[in-house]
């Protein structure tokens, strides 16, 4: 991806996410883990984007425990 690419994808992903915040009405809390959520999401798509981790399609969750809900 080229850098321009990459600021028009980070433009639109802000621009949702301000719309979000701004017109659906929706208690804090859920707005911040909202928020919370896609900076992780969009940060780990920049690692993977510039090559410092690997990319995120390969990456799995091998034997994960919640509770007694096993994952995998």
């Amino acid at each position: 991806m080229t850098i321009i690419s990459i600021l028009f994808v980070l433009i639109i992903i802000g621009v949702v996410l301000w719309l979000i915040n701004k017109f659906i009405p929706m208690d804090g809390k859920i707005k911040s883990i909202l928020n919370v959520l896609v900076v992780i999401l969009v940060i780990l798509w920049l690692l993977s984007t510039f090559g410092i981790i690997g990319p995120l399609s390969t990456m799995h969750l091998h034997n994960i425990r919640i509770g007694t809900i096993k994952l995998m």
